[in-house]
């Protein structure tokens, strides 16, 4: 038997799922992103990856650092730049709010997901805090808790 693997909504393109396991999300926000047309071709292909990325503010604007997309490949002879520092796009006071509380809460942003929203690219971005390790340890105690308690409610025990 082969594990199972969740399937994921029809508009989503990446999914960082390590996020929920080693955060608490406080709140969460949709931003769009700024990307050249071989990079959302890259990304209909399927080529994008949120593991070990987050947001960092650059004089007042706000860009994705680290995040992952591959090359497109039917791109011309010069190809993006597969981990650059892409922008997001946030309104005035939203970038307000999270500044504020990336710097006096000490939270960390993190995208959750990168999804397609009327044709274009979306990123839905976490104001997180850090779990630590006991966190952790609760948070897959909970789960393994949950897993057999619908496993035995299936059986009819």
């Amino acid at each position: 038997m082969g594990k199972t693997q969740k399937k994921k909504p029809e508009n989503s393109i990446t999914e960082n799922r390590k996020a929920r396991f080693n955060y608490e999300i406080v709140d969460t926000y949709e931003a769009g992103i700024m990307l050249v047309g071989s990079e959302v071709k890259a990304l209909r292909e399927g080529k994008g990856n949120l593991d070990d990325c987050y947001g960092v503010f650059t004089n007042s604007e706000l860009f994705l650092v680290n995040s992952y997309i591959g090359e497109y490949s039917h791109a011309s002879i010069l190809p993006h730049e597969s981990r650059r520092p892409r922008k997001l796009l946030l309104r005035k006071r939203e970038l307000a709010e999270l500044k504020m509380a990336r710097e006096r809460e000490g939270m960390t942003l993190i995208p959750l997901r990168l999804y397609w929203k009327t044709g274009k690219v979306k990123v839905a971005l976490g104001v997180c805090k850090g779990k630590k390790k006991h966190d952790k340890r609760e948070t897959e105690k909970d789960r393994d808790w949950q897993r057999s308690r619908h496993r035995l409610l299936k059986k009819g025990v």
